[in-house]
């Protein structure tokens, strides 16, 4: 941990809600870390088990901030204005670090110019869902399929020039919002490719519980927020300028999507995106 009379190399932020069995894990991957220069902020967010206690047993090496139940994204935002590094690591507390995550993506983060607001690693899967999933950042890619991961770090300026994370998306999707809005003040992206942390996949995760089943409600948020960039001259710009960019999203498909966003009654369109979602960890979880 940093010395106390300086600011810290990374604050890593760790919203927590009910995940009082998982801050054993959080403490042990964050004890394995290579790199010691950072300060962790934990946020309670009105947990209902026994979060708030175990949280408070941890001692000094961890800021603890407990507040009333307000959503991931207003989590995140408490824990990064409490923040004293100029780089921020967001973090959920039921995922894990590979021991040399901050030593690569610090020293990444501090050789890159100053547009580089945010980097990210691949991801490594447990849970539901197995493998390596190979992650990237194309604003035209985003706008449609978010393929960047939820542990990310950015400099606190890129989050204050974004706007920070969106309080009003409870239901998720707030750290999607927050990459496109990254995007959108004109910051790019560094990525690592290797696999760096693990992502828990599970039933009880926000993505399965609630988002997939609310898809069509919260992209039409995001449509709104960002409504220039949705708008098709944009989106064919976005894809001209992005054309020869490796990416997974063909022009015919993003159109598709919007298509179907715009035709189709929410209940369809979210039903069939959660269902494609959970067939394709079916398939994973059984392939592995």
């Amino acid at each position: 941990m940093p010395a106390s009379d300086r600011d810290p190399a990374v604050s890593i932020v760790v919203p927590c809600y009910n995940g009082e069995r998982f801050i054993d894990q959080l403490v042990a991957t964050l004890a394995a870390q290579t790199f010691r220069d950072f300060e962790t902020i934990i946020v309670d967010d009105g947990s209902r088990d026994g979060t708030p206690q175990k949280l408070d047993s941890l001692g000094s090496a961890f800021r603890v901030i407990h507040q009333a139940n307000a959503g991931p994204g207003a989590a995140r935002n408490t824990g990064i204005r409490a923040a004293r590094a100029d780089l921020v690591l967001a973090l959920d507390c039921d995922d894990q670090l590979d021991p040399t995550y901050l030593e690569e993506t610090v020293a990444a983060m501090r050789a890159a110019p100053a547009d580089v607001g945010f980097l990210f690693t691949h991801e490594r899967m447990a849970g539901l869902r197995e493998g390596v999933e190979p992650r990237y950042f194309k604003l035209f890619d985003q706008l449609f399929i978010n393929r960047v991961p939820s542990c990310l770090m950015f400099r606190k300026e890129a989050w204050r020039k974004a706007g920070g994370y969106d309080e009003s998306m409870r239901e998720g999707y707030e750290d999607w919002e927050f990459t496109i809005a990254m995007g959108e003040a004109g910051y790019r992206c560094l990525v690592i490719p290797k696999p760096l942390f693990t992502y828990r996949v599970s039933n009880e995760g926000l993505l399965l519980r609630m988002s997939s089943k609310m898809h069509a409600e919260l992209w039409r948020r995001m449509r709104i927020k960002h409504r220039d960039l949705y708008r098709l001259p944009s989106v064919l710009r976005l894809w001209w300028q992005g054309r020869h960019d490796p990416g997974d999203l063909t022009l015919w498909r993003a159109l598709n999507l919007l298509t179907m966003a715009n035709v189709l009654p929410d209940s369809w369109f979210s039903a069939l995106v959660h269902r494609v979602r959970a067939m394709k960890m079916a398939r994973s979880h059984g392939a592995a």
